[in-house]
């Protein structure tokens, strides 16, 4: 028979190669998927260079929240001068631009109306006078006459007086007859009445020519007035600076024709200015007079406050007056445009980042938060900004660096790789 073949131990080196070689195989494997996964997210995931972003740190700080307006700079007192009536250009002396001092003469206007209606009045105020005149010296002849009236029926008087004084002692006596003495008591009492007649005719003619001059006088009160508003116009047709400043602006065509109240001149105060700053009514309930205001210019900031909310709405737009912290500002100029910040709301000690184009506005709003070299989308929720910086009310801590930059090519992406 055949010899039976046993079966035989494995040798212990045999068996450790065995396990050397498949734990390599699992090991390649793993490293091989490992490979191909990151390949894959590689493939799939987005990336970005370092250099093409904008990331900002969160961190604490003070935010104002602030409402932007477009401004115009113009001068703090600025006063416009008006032609007195119809007229035309006679003769421009000024140049617009150029500086003036109070009482210079910057154009004449065509006087010669006002010239005429002028001799009119004084034409009339004189007629006046010789009325008054007039009137006073028929008073006194009239008085003169009743008052030699008056003085013969006092001697009438006492002449009717005496005679009746006679007759009645006469009359004791026998000597008179009653109708002598009656006829003497007649005379008295006509005497009298005639005094007293005289006496008010006196009295009612000194009123009736005292209204009348009175009346007179009026006249000629409204008449010096009217001289005097034709004095001031025939002035005004010689058109000067009200004060010292800037000739902003001069009708300057010879021979032109005004209409009475026609904008001739304006003059601005010198390097004394403020801010008209125009901006949506969608505004309007957050605006307030006493409001903190930066107003920026080539990149110099300017503090102001608010000093008035124009009340009249156009076009869907509100104007307000900014007074500035310092008005005479050298860099300022006339009708310079600015940019202007309202101060509506101000936080102190809030978690904030720089504000960019991947913001817009408060509330919940998408962001990439940037951590080991991903960026990866998360809500954040914004609150007050001023432009520059952006409260972050939630969804980030002190020291997350988020992109502000613009992110519209990503916003379908769940995150973004950056690259150095």
């Amino acid at each position: 028979m055949p010899a039976l073949i046993m079966d035989q131990a494995i040798p212990l080196d045999i068996l450790r190669r065995r396990t050397r070689m498949r734990l390599a195989s699992t090991l390649l494997v793993l490293g091989a998927l490992c490979a191909a996964a990151w390949g894959l997210n590689r493939a799939l995931r987005p990336s970005v260079s370092a250099a093409d972003v904008v990331i900002a740190e969160v961190r604490r700080g003070n935010v104002d929240n602030t409402v932007g307006a477009a401004g115009v700079v113009i001068p703090v007192h600025e006063e416009v001068v008006a032609s007195p009536g119809a007229s035309r250009v006679a003769q421009v002396l000024a140049k617009p631009g150029q500086q003036v001092r109070a009482g210079d003469l910057l154009l004449e206007l065509d006087d010669r109306d006002i010239r005429l209606a002028l001799e009119a009045l004084k034409e009339q105020l004189a007629q006046q006078d010789n009325r008054i005149a007039t009137l006073k010296q028929e008073l006194e002849q009239k008085r003169t006459q009743i008052t030699s009236s008056l003085e013969l029926l006092e001697i009438d008087l006492q002449a009717a007086r005496a005679t009746l004084e006679r007759n009645e002692k006469l009359r004791s006596s026998g000597l008179v007859s009653g109708e002598n003495l009656l006829t003497a008591q007649l005379n008295v009492k006509r005497t009298e009445i005639q005094l007293r007649q005289q006496r008010a005719l006196l009295e009612a003619t000194h009123r009736t020519t005292a209204t009348n001059i009175a009346a007179a006088d009026l006249q000629k009160a409204i008449l010096q007035k009217q001289i005097a508003q034709q004095e001031q116009l025939l002035d005004r047709t010689r058109v000067r600076a009200p004060f010292g400043g800037m000739l902003t602006w001069l009708l300057e065509e010879e021979g032109a024709s005004v209409a009475a109240g026609q904008l001739v001149a304006r003059v601005s105060e010198l390097n004394n200015y403020r801010v008209e700053a125009t901006l949506s009514d969608f505004h309007a309930r957050q605006l307030a007079p006493g409001q903190a205001v930066r107003v920026e210019q080539n990149g110099e900031i300017m503090a102001g406050t608010v000093h008035t909310i124009l009340p009249e709405i156009q076009n869907g737009t509100i104007k307000l007056l900014v007074d500035l912290a310092q008005p005479r500002n050298p860099h300022l100029r006339n009708k310079m445009r600015v940019d202007v910040a309202v101060v509506t709301e101000r936080r102190t000690n809030v978690l904030v980042v720089d504000g960019g184009p991947a913001f817009n506005g408060r509330g919940p709003q998408p962001a990439f938060v940037v951590r080991d070299g991903v960026a990866r989308r998360t809500t954040l929720d914004l609150g007050a900004g001023d432009g520059k910086v952006v409260e972050v009310v939630a969804g980030a801590h002190a020291g997350d660096r988020v992109v502000v930059s613009d992110t519209a090519d990503f916003k379908h992406r769940d995150s973004i790789g950056i690259t150095n």
